[in-house]
């Protein structure tokens, strides 16, 4: 079923969706196993990826609203017509929403990346015992997704970061031995006044890329998932690794956020945008129009080996 062919005010627009995990579940392994796949990332031609993880650990809020991202059919009416814009070549979502768009056949040609780490909840008591509770290497293998993403908080004060850090190397390891990219998002964090904070200061993000980038026995499928700060030129030095940025829950206007995204997009390194909360709930309402003006920010020409080859010395070409 399309997008074009849903009436949106009627409630029972997804019911099929119910009728197939309860009587054919298989169907979302066959509609796996018949996606077109994407082509793969190109150095220069940035990809925008559309993100729905949130729900998975209880954050639901968005632009000011407590439970904006509750409403299951709103949220997959969103994300239809942000896939159905060409330049959308991705998604990141928890198990339970990528099966609902496999099922609606909306991944055809797109990245996916599924969400492995989900257990540390928005407000839970132990939150940075952020377990890996979703999707599995091997399951993403086996749906024949592009990578997975893992939530990397380190809090310095509290002890669980030893055994997180420790279980999020085994989860690159594992994507790794499989051809699979992993995603990791980290940020340097700590409890304040009760609740969980990021540090988002350039130094912050710097040390949080220096210590992420370390996990694992290999780097070489790892890409970045990090936010726009102040200084993202020293940010963005600190890594040689394909960097996504995210969007979060900003509270600026479209217009200074949009310019600070197209500033930080024009930096080397940089491979696209993993966006969702801020163009799926744009303050407008126009879902549309929010991913159209931050696929107007995107650089999709494709850097050529000729172009690289004034940066590497004879000795390295020997």
């Amino acid at each position: 079923m399309s997008l074009e062919t849903l009436d949106l005010e009627d409630p029972r627009r997804y019911e099929f969706l119910t009728k197939i995990r309860l009587e054919d579940p298989g169907a979302v392994a066959r509609a796996a196993a018949a996606r077109i796949k994407h082509p793969g990332a190109v150095l220069g031609k940035q990809n925008f990826i559309v993100a729905a993880d949130h729900p998975a650990r209880g954050a639901l809020a968005a632009q000011g609203q407590p439970t904006a991202m509750a409403n299951r059919r709103g949220l997959l009416d969103r994300l239809q017509i942000a896939l159905a814009n060409p330049a959308v070549d991705g998604v990141l979502a928890s198990p339970d929403i990528m099966d609902d768009l496999l099922l609606l056949g909306a991944l055809d040609g797109k990245l996916v990346f599924g969400s492995m780490n989900r257990g540390g909840l928005a407000g839970f008591v132990n939150e940075f015992d952020d377990r890996f509770t979703g999707h599995t290497a091997e399951a993403l293998a086996a749906l024949g997704a592009d990578g997975g993403k893992m939530l990397t908080r380190i809090a310095l004060g509290d002890p669980v970061t030893a055994q997180f850090l420790e279980a999020t190397a085994k989860a690159i390891d594992s994507l790794t031995s499989r051809g699979l990219i992993a995603m990791v998002e980290p940020f340097l964090s700590a409890w304040v006044d009760g609740k969980v904070r990021n540090d988002l200061s350039p130094d912050a993000v710097i040390k949080s890329i220096g210590i992420a980038s370390g996990l694992g026995a290999s780097s070489a499928l790892t890409w970045m998932k990090l936010p726009v700060v102040e200084e993202m030129e020293r940010v963005m030095a600190a890594t040689t690794m394909p960097t996504v940025l995210l969007g979060g829950d900003p509270t600026g206007s479209p217009d200074e956020v949009f310019a600070q995204w197209g500033k930080a997009l024009a930096l080397p390194g940089v491979q696209g945008l993993t966006v969702g909360r801020t163009l799926l709930y744009p303050a407008d309402g126009d879902v549309a129009g929010a991913v159209a003006a931050a696929a107007s920010l995107l650089h999709c020409e494709e850097i050529k080996p000729e172009e690289m080859t004034r940066f590497v010395s004879k000795e390295t070409v020997r």
